[in-house]
């Protein structure tokens, strides 16, 4: 199989902080390891708009001109030198991370906290943040970035294995076990995922805590318990759903300002706090400390979606849990600034935002 390769292609090209053009540009080269794919859907991600803002420029895009987005879905259309993994034709999805893969941490599996981050000459990548991404028509990515990606999954469903990976890892890093009470802070797509992972695997009831339309997308894709914060004391309300006793995990995945406060005091004894929301860097917590010792309660960071692809595209095209139904708004590249102000604003209950690059699912 063969693909006829363009020269040029179309992509959304951020020329400075807050200022982006669509424009014609020219289709990349892969290198050794490396693959050419036709991008065929790319979400929106909540880190994208702090980027297209050019809040931290110099570091998130390094340069202008420079071209964002990570939450893709694809096809191989070219293949570089020593590419033995994947041929032309492959359907994949991708990830943003790839790290250098001889320092301390990615030879520890922990490739997302690669200790050479942003040093180009080590093969460390960071697509569609310190390299260019996927809001254009064609990319290249290593092929530590990419996991196969059955016929079966639309391109909308495989951009949506990334904020999966995200919520999945978090899970792990808590051994969440069958059975397991869990509480989710903030219903946004992070949120909603942790919520369906974790009913996938074995939870055995998931609250939600949030408002508004999200909070009723939390109520109609699932969750057990919902509380609105905003009319009532939520830790109370989460301690009187569980009987006094607390949940064994709690989710905070909001990056509000008191919610990890209020996640700790929401675990019962032995309890743990996974903080998957990003909070601003202006955003500092006060810790219950002697409340966090005495029940021993465990506070877990946790970055990207490391070793996660494969275990969501199985989740994903096997049914075990639905994204399909996240995504409630497309938008093909020329229609761009429309699709940032709908995600941005959240209008129209909107969750999820896909564009389509290349025209949508059959192009």
């Amino acid at each position: 199989m063969q693909y006829k390769i363009p020269e040029t292609m179309r992509a959304m090209v951020l020329t400075g902080p807050g200022k982006f053009e669509v424009q014609t540009v020219p289709v990349p080269v892969p290198g050794p390891e490396e693959v050419l794919c036709r991008i065929g859907g790319v979400a929106i991600c909540g880190s994208d708009p702090e980027i297209f803002r050019g809040d931290i420029a110099g570091v998130w895009p390094p340069h202008y001109p420079f071209i964002a987005g990570h939450e893709w879905a694809g096809r191989v259309v070219a293949v570089g030198p020593g590419v033995t993994k994947f041929k032309v034709g492959d359907r994949v999805c991708g990830e943003a991370h790839k790290g250098c893969g001889h320092c301390r941490n990615c030879l520890e599996g922990h490739y997302t906290t690669c200790l050479n981050y942003g040093n180009y000459e080590s093969g460390q990548r960071h697509y569609g943040f310190i390299n260019n991404g996927a809001y254009c028509q064609y990319n290249v990515y290593h092929i530590k970035s990419l996991t196969p990606m059955p016929d079966s999954v639309s391109y909308k469903e495989g951009a949506m294995a990334d904020t999966a990976g995200v919520a999945l890892h978090g899970i792990e890093l808590a051994c969440q076990k069958p059975g397991s009470t869990v509480a989710v802070i903030g219903p946004g797509p992070i949120g909603i995922m942790a919520m369906k992972i974790s009913k996938a695997l074995g939870a055995g009831r998931v609250i939600v805590i949030g408002r508004g339309s999200r909070l009723q997308s939390a109520i109609k894709l699932g969750c057990d318990d919902a509380v609105d914060f905003t009319a009532c004391d939520p830790v109370e309300k989460v301690r009187e759903l569980t009987g006094g006793l607390g949940v064994d995990v709690c989710y905070e995945c909001s990056g509000a300002k008191g919610t990890i406060n209020q996640g700790i005091r929401m675990c019962r004894r032995k309890g743990k706090v996974v903080m998957l929301g990003v909070a601003p860097d202006n955003v500092t917590e006060e810790i219950p400390l002697r409340y966090t010792t005495a029940n021993e309660i465990s506070i877990l960071g946790s970055k990207a979606n490391p070793n996660t692809g494969w275990k969501v595209m199985e989740l994903i095209s096997r049914g075990n849990i639905s994204v399909e139904s996240m995504v409630t708004h497309t938008f093909d590249l020329e229609h761009i600034a429309d699709a940032i102000d709908t995600f941005v604003n959240r209008k129209d209950n909107v969750m999820k935002v896909v564009i389509y690059p290349n025209g949508g699912e059959d192009a």
